[in-house]
């Protein structure tokens, strides 16, 4: 009997530059609280242009996790946040009632030709913190645990796995961590978390004997163990964690369990409210809201 619930295959998108989208998908809405997965790169940005800048955008209901593989981008948000994150750092932002952000290419990545690759994630907040209070939170590489094992390493980005802890405080239970396995590796994922599924990065796997090719999120099956086995060198991203308390509406940068809600954000974004969404300190450009 199969461990895999669920293939999902990305839908190429372009935001100012191509991104392989895994979740949502059509078959599967969220893992955990995880409802988006964006991965982008690896890719480079032509220096003296705005190639790859994500204006100031807003978001509610949401946090926000950015985790890259190569190069670099600049955060900045409505709080007054300045924060450049780099390969195996973690830049938590949590939306709450409301915040605006932009991501920007770095001079020096552009300059140098440096290539950028990482992964944007929101996870849903509980339905009683969906109001919260706004708050960004950056977790330098060294700051997360890792564990060696033989022929892997485990990044610990958010959660527990084999008994190492992340410093990073989640408002549900969450996982998220980053495998490096060399070819002939073997792992056992075990099932302390309701929900997980793992992305293949790079390379192949196999999931209890099924071949698993780079570029596909595989959702594991409850209660199971499984075991995974590198068939070349392989990265692979582990998410998960407690299934959502209730449906969720995504509608463009917006995660709410309300309907009403959602048509405020739409309406303070229109209408440039600074009670809910404030300017971000030195930027002047905004992304405008989707007519549908």
């Amino acid at each position: 009997m199969s461990n895999i619930r669920q293939r999902i295959t990305p839908h190429i998108r372009d935001i100012g530059f191509p991104v392989r989208r895994l979740l949502p998908d059509a078959k599967m809405r969220s893992v955990g609280p995880f409802v988006f997965l964006d991965h982008m790169g690896p890719t480079t940005f032509e220096a003296g242009t705005t190639a790859g800048d994500v204006r100031a955008h807003p978001h509610i209901g949401l946090a926000t996790i950015t985790y890259l593989f190569a190069g670099a981008i600049m955060h900045r948000d409505s709080l007054g946040s300045v924060q450049r994150i780099e390969p195996g750092d973690v830049n938590w932002m949590t939306a709450g009632r409301g915040i605006v952000h932009s991501e920007r290419m770095p001079a020096d990545i552009r300059e140098t030709g440096a290539t950028v690759e990482g992964l944007q994630m929101w996870v849903a907040l509980p339905q009683a913190s969906e109001e919260c209070e706004p708050g960004f939170w950056h977790y330098p590489s060294a700051d997360l645990p890792r564990v060696e094992l033989d022929g892997a390493s485990i990044h610990v980005l958010v959660g527990s796995v084999t008994g190492a802890t992340s410093p990073v405080k989640a408002a549900s239970p969450t996982l998220y961590a980053a495998l490096d396995m060399r070819a002939g590796a073997e792992l056992s994922v075990q099932p302390d978390y309701a929900e997980r599924a793992l992305y293949v990065v790079s390379g192949t796997v196999a999931i209890d004997d099924e071949l698993v090719e780079a570029g596909t999120l595989i959702v594991l099956e409850s209660d199971a163990e499984v075991e995974v086995t590198a068939q070349s060198d392989a990265r692979l991203m582990l998410v998960g964690g407690a299934p959502l308390d209730g449906p969720r509406m995504v509608w463009w940068n917006f995660v709410t369990s309300s309907k009403e809600r959602l048509e405020a954000a739409k309406v303070a974004w229109a209408n440039q409210d600074a009670t809910q969404f404030p300017q971000v300190p030195g930027e002047v450009e905004r992304i405008p809201l989707p007519e549908r």
